[in-house]
């Protein structure tokens, strides 16, 4: 299929996670590999990542390395690809000890072709990849967030992960991210953004993964100026310690207050499959609920932008994840 796309269309994505990793999946079989761009994080703090950053002074490698194994054209190859990537050298004693081969082959390649980019381009050639994958920013930054009650969270991994602070108090909900030192964009970033027909936010972590982009005054100013289509994906559930008990206006109104241009919002993409109750009840003992599509409240927050219902999510009954669908989330944005 990726031979003979359904689709021609200059796509730019932004967010991080799986929710990035399966929107591309769906891209790369759908619409031309080439005019795909996938703009990746630079804030991770923690695992690999983080001690590389810390140790090497590098640009953490992980979301660039899932947004390149979500776009290698061949199933085979993304297989092995991704046991290769994810082998963390247990096995090996030393400082690699526990590091990601994925991580560590992009941090080389950096390193080879003299550049906190240049080992992303690299890798693209490596695997075969015609889409562009890209760090939002070359600088190196810490992403704080700042509570209700004052509380101030500093670093990706440690906002990722409050919930398992023996503190953590649900009703203390993050009010405020920003960045410990101003971030320039990357101005192939601004180019790509320029030239798109659509600009999608995936679905994925809200505080660590999607809003920190807009926090790139550059990105942010290059989105609102862009004549392409603004499509923001919602997410399907909750996550416990960044959008507890959150519905679909919650998560519009954080994204308007960053994007911060009434009106630019084109499209909010809603999933509208049913769950049956024994798999919601499941979720929500773990903490998390389906996101309620409140429609009045999104109305009214932003009037213009069209409310898209598709079904498009799926469960996996073995690993007991809802995930969205790749291709049915592609097929949505590209019939946009």
């Amino acid at each position: 299929m990726d031979n003979k796309p359904r689709f021609k269309q200059k796509i730019v994505t932004f967010g991080g996670g799986t929710g990035q990793f399966h929107l591309l999946s769906g891209l790369r079989e759908l619409n031309q590999n080439s005019l795909i761009t996938a703009v990746a994080g630079s804030w991770d703090s923690g695992g690999s990542s983080g001690i590389l950053r810390t140790e090497l002074g590098v640009l953490p490698p992980g979301d660039a390395r899932r947004c390149i194994l979500a776009l290698m054209p061949d199933e085979k190859q993304r297989m092995v690809a991704q046991r290769l990537f994810d082998d963390r050298l247990e096995d090996v004693a030393g400082p690699l000890k526990g590091h990601s081969f994925g991580n560590l082959m992009t941090v080389r390649l950096d390193n080879i072709y003299r550049g906190q980019d240049r080992g992303i381009e690299a890798e693209l050639e490596l695997f075969r990849v015609r889409a562009k994958v890209m760090p939002v920013s070359l600088t190196r930054v810490d992403l704080v967030a700042e509570t209700a009650k004052g509380n101030q969270i500093v670093g990706e991994t440690n906002i990722d992960q409050r919930v398992k602070d023996k503190n953590f108090d649900r009703k203390d909900r993050i009010v405020r991210i920003y960045f410990d030192t101003r971030a320039d964009a990357n101005p192939q970033v601004i180019k790509e953004i320029k030239e798109a027909d659509k600009i999608v936010f995936a679905p994925g972590d809200l505080y660590t993964s999607v809003l920190p982009h807009l926090l790139v005054d550059e990105v942010r100013e290059a989105v609102i100026k862009s004549s392409a289509k603004l499509v923001f994906v919602l997410n399907l559930a909750t996550k416990p310690g960044e959008t507890d008990s959150y519905k679909a206006s919650d998560f519009l109104e954080a994204f308007l207050f960053y994007l911060n241009a009434p009106g630019r919002l084109d499209y909010l993409i809603v999933n509208s499959n049913h769950l049956e109750k024994e798999i919601l009840d499941i979720y929500e003992e773990e903490g998390q609920n389906l996101v309620e599509v409140d429609e009045e409240n999104i109305r009214k927050l932003e009037p213009k932008a069209k409310i898209i219902k598709k079904p498009v999510s799926r469960y996996l009954n073995k690993e007991h994840l809802l995930r969205h669908d790749p291709q049915k989330l592609a097929t949505a944005i590209l019939k946009l």
